[in-house]
């Protein structure tokens, strides 16, 4: 049984903000010249709600070349588990790239790359199916075949991208682990996929230098009964590493005689396209099941309407990397089936200098920039200065990812970036749902600072109380997600009845999201965080027990809680309390020993999980707060960590806990 979220999604002392949040009454319509041109129109949401699974098929229809044409759209008959489009065969390598070549338009660029030391690279959809056929002939020679498991485990470069393709033509199941993960974390998600490929480089670079891959696969395939049989290497940075003989294989050396002619595998549109691995409460986590048919009709038709793209056109810019889901939606599989020209970048904003991103924009005239809050904060507390020294002016859509955007940072990103005409979409979804399920349409919205606001044609959505009844406006709850949608989960891998204990127990025969929400009185919806144990660290989902896990393996923990506390820049960051083992706890008392064990156990934090999950602040403490039945209390703690008056405690076991925690928490040493 799901557990119960700790206290009420309401019961935050940040309630006023929101409660502003909520009566917001700034509103920005689409230009009559934009809706004029959009592409999604008024009818598009009339016919959803119509007939919403004859809705359904003709996106599959539109945005989707069949090699056997479906005839049944959905069988829900064995709920929570859908098939869409399964009598259905297509692949998802040929509908990215080779249709669009055979379709005239394969001197289009598709990727315009962009390294971090300044080098670049452009591929036509002609390069793309050369580059993919080939990696798909050398794939098949390591011995990969349809239903394999392939790791990838790369920087954001082309050969990325690539890969992916490749794997999806050979009917492989590829699973795209983030680069900044790691080596334990790259493991688990080797054993728990049973892959036999792993796919990397020797290393990337960041922040001006290079920085090494290749030595975390070696560490993490250092175990007995190691599935992986071959470990394909990008040569990126040219550093020194070591080499296995007889399993690890260049790139180049695999591709050098590889067939540029490669006939992609016809497989059924519910045949396995992608695990993706996510954070989950119970601390090991979840492998997301994606499948072929719904998932491509879905990230494709949300691509060509949220984003309004005009592929003869536009010039498309994710800034996510690969390794998350919005990397595979809105990088990889929807924009190359919608046939558009993007950019891609391996670096960070900030490097070589803080105008990098703008440089970007300016260079190659970008029109549609799709990024996350975490980072338009960053932008703002840089100085809208540095922006101004470029030419943004080819922009005309903004979007917003990853987490809730406050209105302050939503009106700046419209006034600075967008110029005040740029229409914002700000979308919710998930790595489960695949593809957005919430967000404005950039032709038909009225949009509204800070809300994500209706649920796209063909998706239906609610927020609830307790007992599964809506809302009433104005009132909040938890997200809800009624009716199945295409690009949906399929499962966990290997774990079906976590499948549907985690979204599916709380509210019977409903999709439960695992967020709190309010709807306004107009009836928009407005996200308000997690309710459950994970994280969201600019825009990257952790879970407390996780991070808790790994502080208690080192050998100086006894106990460790682990919370999310708001964060100007990152939306939330990772506070920690730990109780030492006795024979340390002396260290505590000493304020330049104290300082050593917290750079000590942040970066043990970092080798177990990766450098995203480091803790902001660790707070050394004598005691946790616990319940009678031994819950810990997380709600007193983000009080703590957001420096707020601690709740009511009357639940604790021990109700002097919380004054011992803040009186420990008074003193400076304790930091």
């Amino acid at each position: 049984m799901m557990m119960q979220p700790e206290v009420s999604v309401t019961h935050n002392d940040t309630q006023a903000t929101l409660d502003n949040m909520l009566h917001e009454t700034r509103s920005f319509p689409p230009s009559p010249q934009f809706a004029a041109q959009a592409n999604a129109q008024p009818e598009l949401g009339e016919s959803a709600a119509t007939d919403r699974l004859a809705f359904w098929a003709t996106q599959a229809r539109t945005h989707l070349t069949w090699k056997t044409p479906f005839t049944q759209t959905l069988d829900w008959s064995q709920a929570p588990v859908a098939r869409w489009f399964a009598d259905g065969t297509l692949n998802a390598a040929y509908n990215a790239v080779d249709r669009h070549v055979l379709a005239g338009n394969g001197d289009r660029v598709a990727l315009h790359f962009e390294g971090e030391p300044g080098d670049t690279a452009t591929y036509t959809y002609n390069d793309l199916q050369r580059e993919t056929s080939r990696t798909a002939n050398a794939l098949a020679a390591l011995g990969v075949t349809s239903g394999d498991r392939v790791i990838i485990y790369m920087p954001l470069i082309p050969e990325a991208v690539i890969a992916m393709l490749a794997c999806a033509r050979l009917g492989a199941i590829h699973s795209v682990v983030f680069g900044g993960f790691s080596a334990e974390a790259l493991r688990s998600r080797i054993l728990d996929a049973d892959a036999a490929i792993v796919i990397t480089a020797d290393g990337s670079y960041r922040r001006g230098s290079a920085t090494a891959l290749k030595p975390a696969v070696d560490e993490a395939l250092n175990m007995d009964n190691c599935p992986v049989r071959h470990v394909l290497v990008v040569r990126r940075t040219g550093q020194d590493i070591a080499w296995t003989q007889h399993r690890d294989v260049w790139w180049h050396d695999a591709l050098a005689d590889a067939d540029t002619f490669h006939e992609p595998a016809w497989v059924d549109a519910e045949h396995p396209l992608f695990i993706l691995y996510t954070s989950g409460t119970t601390g090991k986590p979840k492998g997301i099941l994606h499948t072929t048919g719904g998932y491509l009709t879905q990230a494709a038709f949300t691509h060509h309407h949220v984003f309004d793209l005009k592929a003869d056109s536009d010039v498309y810019w994710c800034t996510a990397d690969v390794g998350w889901v919005t990397g595979h939606s809105y990088v990889v599989y929807g924009p190359l089936i919608n046939g558009a020209t993007q950019v891609i970048y391996e670096g960070t904003p900030d490097t070589p200098h803080q105008g990098r991103w703008w440089e970007i924009i300016d260079k190659y005239n970008v029109t549609i920039l799709y990024t996350a809050p975490t980072a338009i904060r960053t932008f703002m507390k840089w100085g809208e200065h540095i922006p101004q020294q470029y030419n943004l002016d080819s922009l005309r859509v903004l979007g917003s990812v990853g987490e809730s955007i406050n209105p302050e940072a939503w009106m700046w990103y419209r006034r600075v970036i967008g110029k005040d005409t740029a229409p914002i979409v700000d979308t919710w979804w998930q790595t489960e749902t695949g593809a957005i399920m919430i967000s404005p349409l950039p032709g038909i919205t009225a949009t509204k600072p800070g809300s994500a606001q209706t649920p796209l044609p063909g998706i239906v959505a609610d927020v609830v109380t307790d007992f599964g009844e809506p809302v009433a406006p104005g009132g909040g709850g938890y997200l809800v997600l009624s009716e199945p949608w295409p690009s949906m989960l399929r499962g966990i891998w290997g774990d079906h009845q976590r499948f549907v204990d985690t979204y599916w127990s709380r509210f019977t025969g409903r999709y439960f999201a695992g967020d709190g929400a309010k709807r306004d009185d107009d009836g928009d919806i407005w996200l308000m965080g997690r309710v459950d144990d994970v994280m969201n660290i600019s825009g990257h989902r952790l879970s407390t027990m996780e991070i808790e896990s790994a502080l208690v393996s080192h050998p100086k923990v006894a106990e460790a809680a682990v919370v999310g506390a708001t964060d100007d820049t990152t939306g939330q960051a990772v506070v920690a309390f730990v109780i030492l083992r006795e024979e340390f706890a002396a260290a505590a008392a000493n304020p330049e020993t104290l300082d050593a064990l917290h750079a000590d156990l942040r970066g043990h934090v970092a080798h177990e999980i990766g450098p995203i999950a480091k803790p902001r602040d660790i707070l050394v403490v004598p005691e946790l707060p616990k319940t009678r039945s031994g819950k810990i209390m997380r709600r007193l703690l983000r009080d703590v960590a957001e420096h707020r008056i601690v709740g009511d405690a009357t639940t604790l076991a021990d109700t002097s806990v919380m004054d011992l925690i803040t009186a420990k928490l008074s003193t400076p040493a304790s930091r």
